[in-house]
């Protein structure tokens, strides 16, 4: 908009005569140049006034094509509204959802554009909330291909004195999002069931490496029970053959005889032996039975009271007694510590650090390992510590990542350690390493204990 200032007042010329007969006194002529002075003033502050205006005009100009844009741009529904519902003005979002322009729906109830259960839940939520704004409220869109799901948020829009010209609606589609987050839940619920099947395959290494070890722990106490049953069933057929001259009236000497040839009398005597030994035998295979089951049961046992000391003591033996060096082994511990959690689960931690460093102990002249449990305030301690080479100094803060492994190819799966880690983190524990100034590594497992819990 342009706007051409007024031209200024031409004044006439005159006869020479004339002239002379309208000359001015002194006064006269002085208000008359202040009158021209004035307009001239006023002609300047409307020549201002009207560059302000033009300026006035561009800004307003710039400020609407702005808003405009954004609005167009705009990928969140906009509805404002009057202060009783009637839509004043929407942006172009809602337009392409409803299938409407703005034209059509200035004027109409907002609540035209929602499903009725969507007005009801707004209307209970502004009555538990007793204001006319909500928050992340869940609505139905009515569209032109059916209910469109939006985030709903609503405001107040007042003017300067603070009265409420009418309410502000910005929605945002979530039908994209709410197909994400399921993507999401389905791809979380499968990276859950790998890394469950992750751990169950390496407990299963783990336990496999294990079968040998335990096959001769069983051989033993089964070897002895299997020799003390032989001896049982030849005593019984002796006794069987004396009980039944007993019950055939045979005269008093013969029976001396019998029971001199049979040897019943050092039989007695040894029954309570075989019977004692037996039933240890039988005991011994019972306790490496539960302490196999108890490490290869499933994840999902509940938390129980169990002796860390008798846990470090069956995972050291049964890794080493087959193990392919000879390791020395010092030990530092109570004859008992009983502390709370999943007996299964521990034992499997520390199988895997044992292992982990007799794995690193294969080329080491006089292979060591010193393994303590000692009592800190609150929590029980674990520290098992080797003579090898130790960890190389970039690599130590990676020991627990998951697939991290310096051994070679089909030798390690690198997840022993990173499921050791997660395992004791589940009990509230740490799982720390170090390398020793004098070589070799440390590894320290802290466990939190009942109130109460002593050593013995």
């Amino acid at each position: 908009m342009s706007f051409d200032p007024p031209a200024r007042p031409v004044t006439p010329v005159l006869p020479l005569e004339q002239q002379e007969s309208l000359q001015l006194d002194a006064v006269t002529e002085s208000a008359w140049v202040d009158v021209v002075h004035q307009m001239e003033a006023v002609y300047s502050d409307l020549i201002k006034y009207q560059v302000e205006i033009e300026q006035k005009n561009e800004e307003l100009e710039e400020t609407q094509n702005f808003v405009s844009s954004v609005l167009a741009a705009m990928t969140d529904v906009l509805i404002v509204t009057d202060p009783v519902g009637r839509i004043q003005q929407v942006n172009g979002a809602l337009e392409t959802l409803t299938g409407q322009s703005g034209d059509d729906l200035k004027g109409r109830p907002f609540a035209e554009l929602f499903s009725a259960e969507s007005l009801t839940l707004i209307d209970e939520y502004r009555r538990q909330n007793r204001r006319p704004a909500f928050q992340d409220v869940e609505v139905q869109l009515c569209g032109t291909e059916g209910e469109v799901p939006l985030a709903m948020n609503c405001s107040i829009r007042q003017d300067s004195r603070g009265r409420i010209l009418g309410m502000v609606l910005i929605g945002r589609p979530i039908g994209e999002l709410r197909r994400a987050y399921d993507q999401l839940n389905t791809s979380h619920a499968q990276l859950k069931q790998a890394q469950q099947q992750l751990v169950s395959s390496e407990k299963m290494a783990s336990l496999g490496r294990l079968v040998a070890g335990v096959a001769h722990e069983l051989n033993n106490p089964i070897s002895f029970v299997y020799g003390n049953v032989h001896a049982l069933q030849a005593y019984s057929a002796r006794l069987q053959q004396y009980l039944d001259a007993l019950h055939s009236d045979q005269p008093p000497e013969t029976l001396a005889e019998l029971r001199a040839s049979l040897r019943i009398d050092k039989l007695l005597s040894d029954l309570p032996s075989l019977l004692d030994g037996t039933m240890e035998g039988a005991e011994r295979v019972r306790d490496i039975v539960m302490d196999l089951r108890q490490f290869s049961s499933g994840q999902k046992v509940h938390r129980t009271e169990f002796d860390l000391v008798h846990v470090v003591q069956t995972a050291v033996h049964w890794v080493t007694r087959d193990a392919r060096v000879k390791v020395r082994l010092g030990y530092d511990m109570p004859t008992k510590l009983m502390i709370p959690g999943h007996p299964g689960q521990i034992q499997q931690v520390i199988i895997n650090l044992v292992q982990n460093a007799v794995d690193v102990l294969l080329n080491v002249a006089s292979p060591r390992i010193d393994l303590a449990v000692t009592l800190g305030p609150g929590c029980a301690c674990f520290s098992l510590t080797d003579n090898g080479p130790g960890i190389a100094p970039e690599n130590l803060s990676r020991v627990f990542e998951p697939f991290f492994t310096t051994k070679p190819v089909g030798e390690g799966t690198g997840l022993g350690l990173s499921l050791s880690y997660g395992l004791v983190a589940e009990h509230g524990g740490t799982l720390q390493v170090e390398n020793r100034p004098e070589g070799g590594c440390r590894f320290l497992l802290e466990l939190p204990r009942g109130e109460g819990q002593q050593s013995l």
